[in-house]
C-alpha cells in the first residue's frame, strides 16, 4: 500500500470534525500506533496533517539554528508562523479529528461543507473544493510550462545538421 496518495471528498460536520478516508488512517496508525497526528495550516490555504515524527523531521534543521535566531526576523517570523499554526490532535477510534476553528476559518473549511481530502506522500492536505481545484490548475500551468522549457532546451542543444 502507498502511504498518503489518492484524494477523497469529505464533509467537515457540524461540529468542525472530519472523518478521515480508511487509507488514510491506516497510513498515520502505520507510522504512530497513538494515532496521534500534527496540524499545520499551510500558507496555499490548506491544512495540512502529518505524523509527529514527519513534522519533527520537517522542523529539526530549524531548529537546531539558536544562534540565528536571534539575529533573523526572517527565521522568528517563521518559528511563530510553525507555533501559531500548528497543533496535535489524535484521530478519534471513528477515525475523526476535530479541526480548531481559527484553523477552519484561515482554510475556508466550513461546518458542514465538502472538502477535499488530498495525499501528498508524507501526510495529507485538507482542501476547500474551490481552492484545491485552482491548486489544481495551477500545477497543470506549471507542468505545461515545465514541459515547453524541456522540449526548447532539448531542440537548442540538437546539433545542426
Amino acid at each position: 500500500m502507498l502511504s498518503f496518495c489518492g484524494e477523497e471528498k469529505c464533509t467537515v460536520d457540524a461540529n468542525g470534525r472530519l472523518k478521515l478516508p480508511q487509507q488514510f488512517i491506516d497510513s498515520f496508525f502505520l507510522q504512530d500506533k497513538s494515532g496521534e497526528i500534527i496540524l499545520h495550516c499551510l500558507d496555499e490555504g490548506a491544512l495540512a496533517l502529518y505524523p509527529v515524527t514527519t513534522f519533527k523531521e520537517m522542523r529539526y534543521r530549524e531548529l537546531q539554528q539558536h544562534d540565528r535566531i536571534g539575529n533573523s526576523l526572517l527565521m522568528r517570523r517563521n518559528l511563530r508562523r510553525f507555533g501559531a499554526m500548528s497543533c496535535s490532535e489524535t484521530i478519534s477510534k471513528q477515525g475523526r479529528i476535530t479541526i480548531p476553528e481559527s484553523y477552519r476559518a484561515r482554510c475556508e473549511l466550513a461546518c458542514s461543507s465538502s472538502v477535499v481530502v488530498a495525499g501528498i506522500e508524507i501526510g495529507v492536505e485538507i482542501w476547500n473544493v474551490a481552492r484545491w481545484n485552482r491548486e489544481l490548475e495551477a500545477i497543470s500551468s506549471y507542468e505545461k510550462l515545465r514541459a515547453e522549457a524541456e522540449i526548447n532546451s532539448s531542440i537548442e542543444r540538437r546539433p545542426m545538421l
